[in-house]
């Protein structure tokens, strides 16, 4: 049986990571930062699914937290043969209104941690000569949407140079790109989504089936639903200075509020 470790993986996107590895009969080890949490649903997996579910409790805007997860990567002895980075959080605000403390927390988790738990999985996939990264990261990755656009913009070009690097050595990296998703983060993040198009919601679930087929097709980037791949051809014909408006201006009316830095959120 093979290993996966997920980051961020009691709720969202993560959540839906670690069901879907579950079904499949992939060992998991789950990282985020609520124990009891963690420890309740890697006992329902296991209970469910009889696969081995391990728990690590870990801050990734934290170095010490950073450091654990890596450690783990690096464990010759128990091989992580797939690894989700999908820990992450939003910050309401516009720049530079956000507290600088904040945005540089939110960097570290969306870029520092992404960058050294990938490279700490990498280079023993790459002795094996098999495995895989993916990075959840967000459509705002391609529209001027602040920090936490620019942040995802350098998840998905980071993930496209890693994966051209890696090429021929067995292991595959991808970017996963959703839209807005049906989770427990906007509630927990009081948001006010009520005049989101319903159209543009999509399953958490779905999107982890369409992320894992896509990174089997050996993709680079996934955007995981016809609708956002339309809507983002679009984006592509009107100037960036109005898109920039447009979406910044939206990011501040459904952006997340402000989450405890690390939060065990879905990264888009």
């Amino acid at each position: 049986m093979t290993t996966a470790l997920v980051t961020g993986a009691t709720a969202g996107i993560g959540a839906a990571f670690a069901r879907r590895l579950a079904r499949d009969g992939h060992n998991l080890v789950l990282v985020a930062r609520d124990a009891q949490r963690l420890r309740s649903t890697a006992a329902e997996l296991h209970d469910r699914h009889g696969i081995e579910a391990a728990v690590l409790v870990a801050d990734l805007a934290e170095d010490a937290g950073i450091a654990a997860v890596e450690e783990r990567l690096r464990d010759r002895r128990h091989p992580v043969d797939l690894l989700v980075n999908n820990a992450g959080f939003g910050l309401k605000g516009s720049y530079p209104d956000v507290p600088m403390d904040d945005e540089l927390r939110m960097l570290k988790v969306h870029c520092e941690a992404v960058l050294r738990l990938t490279t700490a999985a990498v280079v023993g996939m790459r002795e094996r000569r098999r495995g895989g990264v993916v990075n959840v990261a967000s459509v705002a990755a391609f529209v001027p949407r602040g920090t936490y656009g620019a942040s995802k913009a350098w998840v998905v070009q980071f993930t496209q140079g890693a994966a051209r690097d890696m090429a021929g050595n067995g292991v595959r990296l991808m970017a996963l790109c959703p839209g807005f998703v049906r989770t427990e983060f906007h509630e927990r993040a009081r948001m006010g989504t009520a005049s989101i198009p319903e159209w543009m919601w999509l399953d958490a679930d779905k999107v982890v089936d369409a992320g894992l087929r896509d990174l089997a097709r050996g993709r680079s980037v996934s955007i995981p639903d016809p609708r956002y791949k339309a809507l983002l051809g679009a984006a592509k014909l009107v100037p960036r200075g109005a898109l920039g408006g447009i979406t910044s201006r939206a990011g501040r009316k459904y952006g997340p509020r402000r989450e405890a830095p690390g939060a065990d959120t879905p990264g888009g």
